[in-house]
């Protein structure tokens, strides 16, 4: 009998064991990548699979905290100049190593990528000068004082100047006129894993469009080896099939599980977190006299008159939307970034007043309402679809008759972009986690040149806005930025060129063995899922 026991017992402890020695880790994700290239499009899905392949200058942590990444050290010259120690030993996925060439070959390329749905202009369009004093020794000079240039850098990701065929030197020209960049490749080639070479904890294996993306452990990692061998990120857009797939065991994980769902999971024994994130959900008007898309005004775009934005904002009942749509699952907001983040004042949410909505509607001229089509993504953000749906019929109510037109968020954004809706919903994440990432990217004057308002798809413009943002992002003092930007916002909100509807609370959901911090900015980061420690 004792013969028999032993192998027994055995096959009894790699069986128990096998889940914890498990190497794999795969991920359902709600929404698909545009693209491999981490400098195309500032789009969230793009930026949490970039950053297993790619790092920045600077990093944040799960709560927003600027922490060194390929730059372990800065420091203000002056007001304008910023000196960076690069990190020494570090190395490419290729095996080359990482040097101030490659930061310069990264931010020049930038304004060189094509076809960009939200370009990353707005990081380096207020760079002046990029100079290497030495391999890991970078100077940038900024055209104005810019406090939040370490936090912003965050966004920029580094790519191989060698593995995208640079020359040996290459010298730094603001807004693309660099030298030394030969043959630039555009994004599509980035789907190779010869091109996307990075420093991250993780290296291209292969992207199918539609299918999934696989990533492989880099050995030589300077952070030290990450904790899975092999990571597949599978896009699963549906939210049915998603939770499906983490019953059954297909995925380890997954992100933004149906609200309705939750109680499922957890009674299932997986284990579930969630946070309040700083993503807006928000509505914007095309702010331009030939606005598509609206009927019954004899031609004229009534989103013009503050009045009627204004009764838009009050026919949204968004404490309903938030209990009975969101299930709790969100906060409704009154700013473009929850209190206390830095330069909110606290704002008031607009209150629920669908009579005095008509009563604006009237006196702007519009007493019988009109036509609109609301855009919004049906597959990008929690219950979106159902949240426009909402928005719709509450919009109705106060006589704009409203249809939604929902597509695929890649759909989405390329018409959004186009300005071929009148009105439309849409998200945003503070990837500084401050005011002025939403005031510049959302609501500034569109200025390709400058790089200001690349998210601006209604085109809403208020000059004096801009000249009080501009200024508080070349303020070093950090109340008297905060006191600027409060400003600045509530010139907007008071304008109501923008519409805040809520914040998410994001949840992940996950096998028991598995841990996740859960991330503000909601990205996630496979570098960043655990095994769960033993009791």
């Amino acid at each position: 009998m004792k013969a028999l026991t032993f192998p027994l017992m055995a096959g009894f402890i790699v069986a128990g064991l096998a889940p914890a020695m498990a190497q794999d880790l795969s991920i359902g994700l709600k929404s698909e990548a545009t693209s491999m290239d981490p400098q195309f499009h500032q789009l969230s899905t793009n930026i949490q699979v970039a950053k297993n392949i790619f790092e920045a200058l600077t990093t944040q942590d799960a709560v927003q905290k600027v922490t060194p990444g390929l730059a372990e050290s800065w420091e203000a010259v002056d007001d304008t100049t910023w000196r960076f120690k690069l990190r020494q030993g570090v190395k490419f996925h290729d095996g080359s190593d990482f040097t101030a060439r490659d930061v310069i070959y990264s931010f020049c390329r930038v304004p060189l990528v094509q076809n960009s749905p939200s370009a990353f202009t707005i990081f380096t369009g207020g760079i002046a000068d990029m100079q290497a004093e030495d391999d890991h020794t970078l100077t940038i000079t900024t055209k104005d004082t810019n406090p939040l240039l370490p936090t912003e850098l965050w966004s920029l990701a580094v790519v191989s100047a060698n593995a995208l065929g640079a020359e040996d030197t290459v010298t730094y020209g603001p807004e693309g006129s660099c030298e030394g960049m030969g043959d630039v490749p555009q994004s599509p080639a980035f789907n190779s894993p010869d091109v996307a070479v990075g420093t991250g904890p993780y290296k291209l294996d292969n992207y199918t469009r539609g299918s999934e993306m696989v990533v492989t452990r880099f050995d030589d990692y300077w952070g030290g080896a990450p904790d899975w061998d092999r990571v597949v990120m599978r896009p699963i857009t549906s939210d049915g099939p998603r939770v499906a797939a983490l019953l059954a065991g297909d995925v380890d994980m997954i992100e933004s599980p149906p609200i309705q769902d939750i109680k499922r999971i957890e009674d299932a024994g997986f284990n579930v977190v969630d946070a309040l994130s700083n993503r807006i959900i928000y509505l914007h008007m095309q702010q331009t006299e030939d606005a598509p898309g609206i009927g019954g005004t004899d031609g004229k775009n009534p989103l013009l008159d503050p009045r009627v934005r204004e009764a838009i904002s009050i026919s949204v009942n968004r404490d309903a939307i938030a209990e009975r749509i969101m299930g709790g699952y969100a906060q409704p907001a009154g700013e473009l970034l929850p209190p206390p983040m830095f330069g909110t004042s606290g704002r008031a949410v607009d209150v629920y007043d669908p009579e005095r909505a008509k009563e604006l509607l009237a006196e702007a001229g519009y007493p019988d309402g009109f036509t609109i089509t609301l855009g919004t993504p049906n597959d990008r953000y929690i219950n979106d679809e159902q949240v426009a749906q909402a928005v719709a019929q509450m919009m109705a109510r106060i006589g704009i008759d409203t249809r939604v037109d929902a597509s695929t968020a890649s759909q989405f954004f390329s018409r959004r972009n186009a300005l071929e809706f009148p009105i439309y919903m849409a998200g945003w994440g503070a990837s500084s986690g401050d005011m002025s990432s939403p005031l510049k990217s959302l609501v500034a004057t569109y200025d390709a040149d400058t790089g200001m308002g690349p998210t601006n798809a209604g085109r809403y413009s208020n000059p004096e806005m801009d000249k009080v943002l501009v200024e508080a992002m070349a303020t070093i003092d950090d109340a008297k930025r905060d006191q600027m930007l409060q400003q600045a916002e509530t010139m907007v909100l008071d304008d109501f060129g923008i519409i805040p509807l809520h914040y998410e609370q994001t949840v992940w959901a996950m096998k028991p063995d598995l841990t996740y911090e859960p991330r503000v900015d909601q990205y996630t980061m496979a570098s960043e899922v655990k095994p769960a420690k033993a009791e």
